[in-house]
């Protein structure tokens, strides 16, 4: 195991460099050595380590989530409304709506499997997404229009939506029903979980501040873990009642370091913040590159030009959705453009529930994996690259 984890710091690091250095995004090296690292290319990574990726991919989810919570401005994300709720479901709506419409065409799969599909690939990865847009919040990019915070906020819920549609689809595909109630998880889940979160965050800035004030004051590095620890069992919770009730774990993190953020003197969480960004520089090593070791190259070639073809019409589909949230907002053209560049990138989700199908013996399982690895690999480049290169001359710094 410690080789293992050798080869994803040390070599996953080097490749992020060797990117960065001839102008490409880090991700892609990172990607890329999950990708030959994993069992099926040249082997590298011990089992015992695989076993527990998705574990280990959350925890890192986590990590940028708090850092995100404790960058973003309660008052700015007031200031979108709107747009910021219709992007957590439109664009994965339409996108599948794109699936349903084409994927019968194009990869002669009956309507339910396209919408299984759909439900699969219309997930925005907030692994991609949420790192950057925290980085333009820092450094002031969009912000006095919210465009960072906007895209921020809407990415978190995003996947919640398609994976109670994903678990939905996949229920009418067996055979069975879908029920009015697997909707109505939906917005419960994001009320619960942002509920849940702010009241740990009051609890958390109650015993930060009376410790205080007691003059037992609790170092940063401790509140560090304390925060991390806390998140930790916020995911449990989610799990816990899962049989009995939706919760977000996610958004009751990001809602937890908001109410810290907002609680706290400025200073104290800005210095919160930036432990969190060194912590991220490991964790973005860990999560990339175990993306890159869940994803099936040999699904690829099975898949096929009339696959690539899908995968580019339902962003089309995708970005009709995102310009149909920036209806009626102040933004420009270039920066409605930036925000559909944004909304493209697809992995963490994808990595995820890509193989559900096929293990579930769907007869769309195969094409749903080998669609699902070829849209990681096109779309986590490109809308990386996308927002890398593209922020500078769509957005007004502040």
């Amino acid at each position: 195991m410690l080789l293992s984890l050798a080869i994803i710091f040390l070599v996953g690091l080097s490749a992020a460099a060797i990117f960065e250095r001839i102008g490409l995004p880090r991700i892609i090296g990172m990607l890329g050595v999950g990708i030959v690292a994993s069992p099926y290319v040249l082997d590298l990574l011990d089992p015992k380590i695989l076993g527990i990726s998705s574990e280990l991919r959350q925890i890192a989810l986590i990590i940028i989530l708090i850092k995100a919570g404790l960058s973003l401005n309660l008052s700015d994300l007031k200031k979108v409304g709107r747009p910021a709720v219709l992007m957590s479901f439109v664009p994965a709506c339409c996108e599948i709506v794109g699936y349903v419409v084409f994927a019968p065409i194009l990869l002669g799969v009956d309507r339910i499997e396209a919408a299984v599909m759909g439900a699969v690939l219309s997930a925005v990865s907030p692994a991609v997404v949420v790192p950057r847009m925290v980085k333009l919040i820092e450094e002031k990019w969009g912000t006095k229009k919210s465009i960072p915070q906007m895209i921020l906020a809407g990415a978190s819920c995003d996947d919640i939506f398609v994976i109670v549609l994903f678990s939905t689809f996949v229920t009418m595909a067996q055979g069975g029903s879908a029920k009015v109630t697997d909707f109505l998880n939906i917005p419960i889940s994001i009320v619960l979980g942002v509920l849940l979160g702010a009241v740990v965050g009051i609890g958390l800035y109650l015993l930060f501040d009376r410790s205080y004030q007691h003059k037992h004051k609790i170092r940063n590095s401790t509140k560090v873990v304390i925060l991390l620890g806390t998140a930790f069992l916020l995911m449990s919770i989610e799990t816990l009642v899962k049989p009995y009730i939706a919760l977000s774990g996610l958004l009751a993190v990001v809602a937890m370091a908001c109410v810290v953020k907002l609680k706290t003197e400025g200073s104290v969480s800005a210095r919160l913040s930036e432990k969190f960004g060194k912590l991220w520089i490991a964790a973005e090593v860990m999560l990339f590159v175990l993306v890159g070791a869940a994803v099936d190259v040999r699904y690829t070639l099975s898949a096929g030009g009339m696959a690539v073809l899908m995968i580019f019409i339902a962003l089309a589909f995708r970005a009709v959705g995102v310009c149909l949230c920036l209806l009626g907002t102040n933004l420009n053209a270039k920066e409605r453009i930036f925000c559909v560049i944004a909304y493209l990138p697809k992995a963490t989700v994808q990595a995820a529930i890509g193989s559900v199908p096929l293990s579930l013996g769907l007869p769309c399982g195969k094409i749903v994996l080998s669609v699902a690895v070829l849209a990681i690999l096109i779309t986590a480049p490109l809308g990386a690259i996308g927002i890398d290169r593209s922020y500078q001359k769509l957005l007004i710094k502040e």
